[in-house]
């Protein structure tokens, strides 16, 4: 029996072992709920027996090996391999936010799973092969090989300019994965959200930081069968539930049917379109307040100030003086503060004013002119998700892991497969819980709302993942006043669905597993291109390989800390996190990748330009366009969204290396060389 064959079976063997061990796990706390296990033992034993089953393979995978260490020694099989890959690719962005942000904005949402699966289809046509034929390390050193143009060490501009790309992009994904871990860990463990990141931050280095891509690769083949159970069960079952159908792909259509009756109804409601005029009316007064400023702020700094010497004078109850001074204290310090503050609040309230929005309506809009921005923006979204996923350091670094051409090419097919289980289902999941929602907990009495309501609420008291008031006073929960953040849709789906706590407690091991296996891949390509193409193609190329593989240990636990404190801060959703990272992956990666594939007369300095090109236009563009980063809608082009960037640095990039390339020499022999070597049939 051949070893490839070997292998194949040997993993097969131990992965149908996993998955039975895991479904067994699965009953054993199933009857133990039963028999009164409490919650917390139930949230603690699915996170210590996660992270300590990532643990083991990653003590077990441990290596000191260059191509091990890098690439898995190049002997994945390709169906593992696609589990793998379809694991780094289901991040927490896709496990946990996307069906909220299809919950919120209904057709819109489907740019993402849209633009994320076709970017595949142009891994697998475009870039994959070719990489694998090329077989080295990392994605600068292709670009860096096939724009050297000469002497030695002629590519170094190029390597050092991918490398920043990578780190950058890198970055800020897995600044996104270790939120998700921090959400996920606060709310089933109640350990305080910064504390949760840094427990979820131990699982993460233990398999990247001893092992590389072979024990991160082992490790991703398990996570993917624990994300693909964990989303799967809470589907069917509410697909069950509304529709006496277990495949929620199936019953999705006839569940949209109904969700659409219900909005109706909704939307015809008296008591809805009272509070919705109540948010209105609140719009009107924080437009009268900006509209008088600075005189606005001192009134309102005045009468904050007079109400608490109000209450103190006549001796009211410690709970109203302490409101009193609370709000004196939250008051801004200045007209400037006030301005960014009621601004937020302006746009909270007109958002929440507006009727409801059909979810199957692609582009609703109430005119025709708006209905075009929507449709522009989402087409931008599908271009920049499908160029950014083409261009992904840490997915194309997966191209070098499997033993042939021929196998990275099934690779990219299963990966795809494996994908489409879970993005297939997703959209299914969002009307599922949305009709659950709208027919179910719109309508209660406050007295009765469900107990997963204040469990959410209390995750983060400083920005609730959930919140709902009431605002008319009537007693009654209308769906204006429920207020969900996307982030935590799928987590509380099965509370929500009146699932066993079990169930909560598999969801969130999901949703670990995808933020885990995704941050693992990029910090581990953020350490191997410092190491490798820096430090060793750089720096020292004398350097062992010992050396080199211990430098990018000690880089990744630097990395990750570093990315741990930035995700502390909570410096914006997953899914904006996610989308600026694709946008500058797009611009600065993807036309030197494609040209220096498909280009002969792609030179350096064609690469080089277009790289600073992209970059530049891209992120000049968030900055002016991004409320996060100081600019605001006045920045826009076009009326295009910042987190889409990458539809104007893109082309920008591309453009600037075409023409850059015709007007300075072409490249030599050997580049052309190169492009016939990895263009050439296995």
């Amino acid at each position: 029996m051949s070893a490839p064959r070997s292998l194949f079976k040997r993993l097969a063997r131990y992965y149908l072992l996993f998955a039975a061990g895991f479904a067994a796990f699965l009953l054993a706390l199933t009857v133990l709920e039963q028999e009164g296990m409490s919650r917390v033992w139930i949230g603690y034993l699915f996170m210590f027996a996660t992270i300590t089953l990532y643990a083991t393979i990653g003590v077990i995978s441990r290596t000191s090996n260059v191509t091990e260490y890098y690439v898995a020694g190049r002997r994945v099989p390709a169906l593992f391999n696609g589990m793998a890959t379809a694991a780094d690719w289901i991040s927490a962005a896709s496990f946990i936010s996307l069906a909220g942000g299809l919950y919120l904005n209904g057709f819109d949402g489907l740019a993402f799973i849209m633009g994320w699966t076709g970017g595949y289809c142009l891994v697998s046509l475009l870039i994959a092969p070719y990489l694998r034929k090329f077989g080295q390390y990392t994605i600068p050193d292709f670009l860096a090989a096939r724009y050297a143009g000469g002497p030695a060490g002629r590519g170094a501009p190029v390597r050092v300019l991918a490398v920043a790309a990578t780190i950058v992009v890198s970055f800020i994904y897995v600044v996104a994965q270790i939120y998700a871990v921090g959400l996920i860990a606060s709310r089933f463990t109640g350990v305080d959200f910064s504390v949760g990141i840094f427990l979820g931050l131990a699982s993460i280095l233990v398999c990247s930081f001893l092992g590389g891509m072979r024990a991160i690769t082992w490790t991703q083949v398990a996570q993917y069968i624990i994300i693909v159970v964990a989303f799967l069960i809470p589907a069917m079952w509410l697909s069950v539930k509304h529709a006496d159908n277990p495949v929620p792909q199936i019953a999705y259509g006839k569940v949209l049917t109904q969700l659409s009756a219900r909005e109706q109804v909704l939307g015809q409601d008296p008591k809805e379109q009272e509070v919705r005029d109540i948010y209105a009316q609140r719009a009107h007064n924080y437009q009268a307040d900006l509209d008088g400023l600075p005189a606005s702020w001192e009134a309102g700094r005045l009468a904050a100030q007079r109400q608490l010497d109000i209450l103190r004078k006549r001796n009211a109850s410690l709970f109203d003086i302490r409101s009193a001074e609370r709000t004196l204290i939250a008051y801004p310090k200045s007209p400037e503060e006030a301005r960014s503050a009621w601004q937020s609040a302006l746009a909270l309230n007109l958002k929440r004013a507006e009727p409801i929005t059909p979810h199957a309506q692609p582009f609703p809009a109430p005119d025709r002119a708006q209905s075009d921005i929507k449709r522009n923006n989402f087409l931008a979204l599908v271009f920049c998700m499908m160029l950014g996923t083409a261009a992904l350091p840490h997915i194309l670094m997966r191209s070098y892991t499997t033993p042939s051409v021929h196998e990275t090419r099934v690779s990219v097919f299963w990966t795809l497969f494996f994908i489409l289980l879970i993005y297939l289902t997703i959209p299914a999941l969002a009307v599922l819980v949305k009709y659950d929602i709208y027919s179910a907990l719109v309508g209660t009495q406050y007295a009765h709302l469900p107990t997963w309501v204040s469990y959410w609420a209390n995750v983060d008291k400083l920005s609730p993942l959930i919140s709902i008031v009431d605002v008319n006073r009537d007693g009654v929960v209308q769906l204006a006043e429920i207020a969900i953040d996307a982030d935590v849709l799928v987590l509380a789906t099965p509370e929500i669905a009146g699932l066993p706590y079990v169930i909560s407690g598999l969801v969130a091991a999901g949703g670990l597993a995808a933020a885990l296996s995704t941050a693992d891949g990029l910090l581990l390509a953020i350490s191997n291109g410092l190491s490798h193409d820096i430090y060793y193609k750089v720096v020292d190329p004398t350097a062992s390989t010992q050396k080199r593989v211990t430098i990018s240990k000690l880089l990744l636990l630097a990395v990750a800390f570093i990315a741990a404190y930035a995700a502390s801060q909570k410096p914006a959703d997953i899914l904006s996190l996610v989308g600026i990272a694709f946008s500058l992956a797009a611009s600065t990666l993807f036309p030197a990748l494609v040209l220096g594939v498909f280009w002969k007369r792609a030179n350096h300095h064609g690469a080089v330009a277009g790289m600073l090109a992209g970059f530049g236009v891209c992120l000049y563009y968030m900055l002016q366009a991004s409320p996060l980063l100081g600019g605001g809608p006045s920045g826009q082009w076009f009326h295009i969204a910042p987190i889409a960037a990458g539809i104007f640095g893109m082309p920008a990039g591309l453009a600037t290396a075409i023409l850059v390339s015709l007007l300075t020499p072409a490249p030599n022999k050997r580049s052309s060389g190169m492009v016939d070597h990895i263009r050439a049939p296995e």
